[in-house]
């Protein structure tokens, strides 16, 4: 099957891959099944519930090259950043925190209120380069939150320089994969990271209500969050509210009753995604990312560099640009670096010519 093919059928370019993700065929039968559980079989709904959520991180679990035990459902990437913050103990009054100033601000936001003393590398500085970070990681520096691909830059940071360079100095680490996972290869267990944190919104094309963070296996055990729940317990049909006592994996930052749609959704668009093969994908962006980059040099202020890029480009335009491309049925946004690019299996070299046309018009 032509992967283009996987997805549902939709009027004009769809650009928007790094906001929501574009529907894969067969989603609305996927979430049929919650109310199939729900409608006829109330008595065994939870089971049921419970099932497409183990599915859910089966298949996320075989996308990452890790375990299921090791991914917990979250609701978002904020709340799972919380729950990490909740788990962390450190003999520093006050932990310290780094991160960049081109951190998607709602991380930034929970940084701020977690209690830690925040760090920024300015945004001036360039974070794809590894000696920018040794720069700033120390013996103070307790936690390194570093974001894969950054998405008002498009720049996609070397995680695993980072990584290294903060378990050097006793750092716990975080990896935000929200704007990379389904577009760039991502081998969790590679990283030596000990938290990566993501959603199934954007390339996964799974929706929003379905993040997760997948915890290191090895040190899951160190970790009590204090934001739980019944699900969080090892036994969470055991009932007795003196005993509780954490899940041996991942799932003990999960919580209380947790949403079951997004989940099954998003199982459903990960097996799409796995099936048409994110290193497929990967080829066919950077391929039509070229395209642009040929095109339009240095219009695109994104990298060139397919090392250090990510699978949005970046091209310096005003927003009245925005609005007309919009207006010519070219789905795009604009941020204050540009307007913002993003073509996932769906869209041809015929599509990025109609952009690159449209944008020409403009500029």
């Amino acid at each position: 099957m032509n992967p283009a093919d996987r997805f549902v059928d939709h009027d004009g370019i769809y650009l928007l891959s790094h906001s929501i993700g574009l529907p894969v065929r067969g989603t609305r039968e996927a979430a049929a099944t919650y109310f199939d559980a729900w409608e006829h079989d109330t008595t065994a709904a939870w089971p049921r519930w419970l099932e497409s959520i183990d599915a859910f991180r089966t298949s996320l679990a075989g996308l990452l090259g890790t375990t299921a035990a090791a991914i917990c459902p979250q609701s978002t990437v904020s709340s799972a950043l919380s729950k990490i913050f909740g788990s962390l103990r450190s003999t520093s009054e006050r932990p310290t925190i780094l991160l960049t100033e081109d951190t998607f601000p709602s991380l930034g936001f929970v940084c701020e209120r977690s209690g830690f003393e925040v760090r920024f590398i300015d945004r001036g500085q360039d974070a794809t380069d590894p000696t920018v970070w040794r720069d700033h990681i120390a013996a103070d520096i307790d936690v390194v939150l570093v974001t894969h691909v950054q998405s008002n830059t498009g720049q996609l940071l070397p995680v695993a320089e980072v990584v290294d360079l903060a378990r050097s100095h006793g750092a716990v680490t975080i990896v935000d994969v929200a704007q990379s996972v389904g577009v760039i290869p991502i081998d969790v267990t590679e990283w030596g990271a000990d938290f990566v944190i993501g959603s199934c919104v954007k390339w996964l094309s799974g929706g929003p209500g379905a993040g997760w963070m997948w915890v290191d296996p090895e040190q899951v055990d160190r970790y009590e969050p204090i934001d739980v729940g019944w699900f969080s317990h090892a036994e969470p049909f055991e009932f007795d509210i003196h005993r509780f006592r954490y899940a041996d994996d991942a799932l003990r930052f999960w919580g209380g009753s947790p949403t079951v749609v997004p989940f099954t959704i998003a199982r459903h668009s990960i097996d799409t995604i796995a099936a048409i093969g994110v290193e497929t994908i990967r080829d066919h962006n950077l391929t039509l990312t070229d395209q642009i980059i040929e095109a339009l040099g240095d219009r695109v202020v994104s990298p060139h560099d397919r090392a250090r890029r990510s699978g949005t480009c970046i091209v310096d335009a005003d927003e009245a640009t925005a609005d007309a491309l919009l207006a010519d049925g070219i789905e795009i946004d604009h941020r204050a670096t540009g307007v913002r690019v993003s073509p996932h299996v769906h869209v041809s070299a015929a599509d990025v010519d109609t952009f690159l046309r449209s944008v020409a018009r403009r500029l």
